[in-house]
């Protein structure tokens, strides 16, 4: 990895959308890359990174922040590219920029496929919090 950057649409989409179609299973429409990315880049609150090897996309991770907490999405790397430290770098630099907005607790969720990804995030200091997770789907209500 040679650095990592803000994401920008013109430059960076089609190759992170191809990066998540690889890793990451989207069996919601909410999931969706292409409507993931538009949404995020409709809040335009600059909290959102991809890793680049020269100009090849191998990482990304989404950041938020409400002004509560904090909370980490969609962090992927390349599976060529694993285990060179892109993950725990997209982490810390999405860490960093959330610090700088004051913010004082981080949270993500692990989807219960890829439980596996869990000793990564506890390496980086997250633990397990025993909550119950809940969600309900407004697609109903969009334009």
């Amino acid at each position: 990895m040679d650095a990592i950057v803000d994401y920008s649409d013109p430059l960076h989409r089609a190759s992170v959308i191809a990066l998540w179609d690889n890793v990451f299973d989207h069996p919601t429409e909410h999931r969706l890359p292409s409507r993931s990315i538009d949404m995020k880049l409709a809040h335009a609150d600059q909290l959102f990174f991809v890793a680049l090897a020269g100009d090849k996309v191998v990482g990304t991770v989404l950041a938020g922040y409400d002004g509560h907490r904090g909370w980490l999405y969609s962090v992927s790397v390349d599976p060529g590219h694993r285990r060179q430290g892109i993950g725990e770098a997209l982490v810390h630099h999405a860490e960093a920029a959330l610090v700088r907005l004051g913010c004082l607790k981080i949270n993500l969720q692990v989807v219960n496929t890829n439980t596996e990804i869990v000793p990564f995030y506890e390496s980086l200091g997250y633990s397990v919090e025993h909550h119950v997770s809940m969600g309900k789907r407004l697609y109903d209500r969009l334009d």
